[in-house]
């Protein structure tokens, strides 16, 4: 019955409204009877002793009953509400003006008695009713006198049993009915208008939630705030822009989910693909020289070894790269920078080139113009970088071509340049060579085939590094690979 969050805010409203209701029902009640109480005792306070200087009620110890039977008369005729009891000194009922068989008490109770006749700075002061052991009333009371000194007490009771009954009546057919009215029709406008404010103040935590459950059941979104944030923003607000930005993540990791998985299929296509070539390779040599390993000579036999091993080596570097290019996607791999001289790490890299170029009929050169500053970055990734580079370079280059790496400072930045003079890329191909297994038209390297990873590896080192790769080439004339890498702090 209470499922959504209006309708439980809805009861307790009610809830809450209703005991407001009660209770000023209740406190109005109790306020206004006390009120009245007060009231007759106030009017009436001096009473007892007005009725006590003008009648005689005691005469030598005994009730006078002419006085006192004249007195009952004269108050029937002029103020019948009211009740009389005349007292002896301890409290007991001597007489009184009610009708016979009515009474039930056979004293009352002095302290209320002498409280009252201390002059009580508070009123009003409630004491014994006569017609009932339970009940208590507003009265007035005066010491009766003699000769003999004091007697007892005149006792007057300022609302009877009659009066009682009417002003019962009067309560029930007009005060409290009126007071049920106006707070009924009091409570019935504040639910109405509570209702309305509790939905319009939930109309946007509806939203929310409908947003939420459209999102979950694979629907988009509320759409995402780009303005500033508005002055009156809540948590309501607050919330629903928190919402907006975790599903705009979540949907962002799903499509980076999904552009991951298709990468991956490719690869796996890709990479099944190039094994398949050499493996078939190997197991034609293998299954040659066993078919025909009588019949084969010296260099024949030596032709299919060297086959089998150009095609083992291509198999090695493939896993090589396969290996490397996961570890650098796993998620704990973080780089290990230091400060080192990228010039001197140049120069060890390219010495390494120098005599498979040469063979290749390939110079390769360094350009650095003076000394640079050290930088910062993980030494051992950065030489992975210059390595697959310029092995890239020297594939596409051909014979009498050249392979410059040079290093130029640009101001917090060490820039690193490949350059080649080889066959270059064209256009619609340049942003495709960093795709996984990408290779470029086989016709025009000059070198034996890669694995296609080695342009992936590099991009993914150089992003650990908050870095990325540039590349700029024109068909026939070559192709230039530029990164950059942060000065390390207190220079060279």
């Amino acid at each position: 019955m209470f499922h959504s969050l209006y309708s439980r805010l809805a009861a307790v409203l009610v809830l809450v409204l209703g005991t407001v209701a009660v209770l000023a029902l209740a406190v109005t009640w109790q306020t206004t009877t006390r009120y009245q109480r007060e009231v007759a005792q106030k009017l009436n306070l001096e009473l007892a002793d007005h009725i006590v200087a003008e009648t005689r009620l005691m005469e030598g110890g005994r009730i006078n009953e002419k006085e006192l039977k004249g007195l009952f008369n004269q108050l029937m005729v002029f103020n019948p509400a009211i009740e009389i009891y005349l007292l002896d000194r301890d409290g007991t009922i001597l007489a009184h003006s009610a009708p016979a068989g009515r009474v039930q008490r056979d004293s009352v109770d002095l302290a209320p008695v002498r409280r009252f006749l201390e002059a009580p700075a508070t009123l009003p002061v409630m004491g014994d009713d006569p017609r009932g052991p339970q009940r208590r009333k507003v009265f007035s009371v005066a010491p009766v006198r003699s000769e003999r000194g004091e007697e007892g007490f005149l006792y007057v009771i300022l609302g009877g049993e009659d009066y009682d009954n009417v002003a019962q009546m009067l309560r029930e057919s007009y005060s409290l009915k009126q007071a049920a009215w106006v707070v009924g029709l009091s409570l019935l406008v504040a639910i109405v208008a509570g209702l309305a404010l509790l939905r319009w103040l939930t109309r946007r935590l509806r939203r929310l939630s409908s947003a939420m459950d459209s999102f979950e059941g694979g629907g988009a979104p509320l759409p995402s705030s780009t303005g500033p944030a508005p002055r009156s923003e809540d948590e309501i607000d607050r919330l629903s822009e928190t919402f907006r930005r975790m599903a705009g993540r979540i949907q962002e990791q799903i499509e980076q989910l999904r552009a991951t998985d298709e990468l991956r299929r490719d690869l796996v296509a890709n990479v099944s693909h190039d094994l398949r070539t050499p493996l078939a390779t190997l197991q034609g040599c293998v299954e040659t020289a066993l078919l025909k390993d009588d019949a084969l000579g010296r260099e024949e036999r030596r032709e299919y070894l060297q086959l089998a091993l150009r095609h083992c080596q291509r198999l090695n570097r493939l896993v090589q790269d396969l290996f490397e290019l996961a570890r650098l996607d796993a998620t704990d791999t973080v780089p290990r920078p230091e400060a080192f001289p990228l010039g001197d790490l140049v120069q060890d890299v390219v010495q390494e080139f120098r005599l498979a170029a040469g063979q290749r009929g390939v110079g390769v050169e360094v350009d650095m113009a003076g000394e640079l500053p050290f930088v910062r970055a993980d030494i051992g990734l950065v030489e992975r970088v210059l390595e697959n580079l310029i092995e890239n370079a020297l594939r596409h280059t051909p014979s009498g071509g050249r392979v410059v790496v040079a290093l130029l400072l640009q101001g917090q930045r060490v820039r690193v340049q490949v350059r080649d003079s080889g066959c270059g890329i064209a256009a619609g191909e340049l942003r495709k060579i960093f795709e996984r297994s990408y290779q470029v038209d086989k016709s025009r390297s000059a070198g034996p085939e890669s694995s296609g990873l080695g342009l992936a590896i590099v991009k993914r080192i150089l992003e650990v590094h908050d870095s990325a790769i540039q590349v700029r080439s024109a068909v026939n004339e070559g192709t230039i690979f530029e990164f950059g890498l942060p000065v390390a702090s207190g220079g060279a």
